[in-house]
């Protein structure tokens, strides 16, 4: 007589911060029984799946091994559910590749002095540069009484000035990483929440 087979995972999706990547899921609801998980990866240039560290697990989320740390590779990856002898299909992810698809998040601002002219300010890039990275930061300022934005880019300098400014005024900024892939790709970052600062008077 043929088992019942168990539903397959849903809502399947790569996850990917600052290029810490995991693979998450929905759980599967059975009467009894506690279901488990197996997660496997293959990348493009091998086609053939390999176990991820997430073999019958019980939680529904899998972080990626230092192995695909690679932010080129493309990866695919599927999770099936299992309850005892009886598992569910294997569900696949889309093509994944973390330098076209990680979120990038938004530069830690560590220090920002204000003069009467200008605001010097300092930051941390969100994830660790790899050899080779090029990073642009845009600067978006704004006096606090206007409306009026304009913008500065600092070319992979994590320390940087806005000048030309009025004394003893309010000033607000925010901060967004760009990470130069290639000529023509660019991987844009999330903004940082506005930070505003008074210039001091001369």
């Amino acid at each position: 007589e043929s088992s019942p087979q168990l539903p397959a995972p849903k809502d399947v999706m790569v996850y990917s911060y600052n290029f810490r990547s995991l693979l998450r899921w929905s759980p599967v609801e059975v009467d009894r029984g506690l279901v488990l998980y197996t997660v496997h990866f293959k990348t493009a240039a091998f086609n053939h799946w390999d176990e991820m560290n997430c073999t019958r697990i019980a939680r529904t989320e899998c972080i990626f091994p230092p192995l695909l740390k690679e932010r080129r590779w493309t990866v695919v990856l599927r999770v099936r559910a299992e309850l005892g002898q009886v598992t569910s299909d294997w569900v696949e992810t889309d093509p994944f590749v973390a330098e076209r698809n990680t979120t990038i998040g938004p530069p830690k601002v560590n220090s920002v002095v204000a003069s009467s002219d200008s605001l010097l300010i300092n930051v941390t890039p969100p994830f660790g540069p790899e050899a080779g990275d090029f990073l642009q930061y845009h600067v978006s300022y704004w006096e606090n009484a206007t409306s009026t934005t304009k913008t500065v880019t600092e070319p992979s300098n994590t320390l940087f000035k806005i000048d030309n400014l009025k004394e003893s005024t309010l000033y607000c900024f925010r901060i967004q990483v760009e990470l130069i892939i290639s000529p023509t790709f660019q991987l844009s970052g999330l903004q940082s929440a506005p930070e505003c600062y008074k210039t001091t008077v001369s």
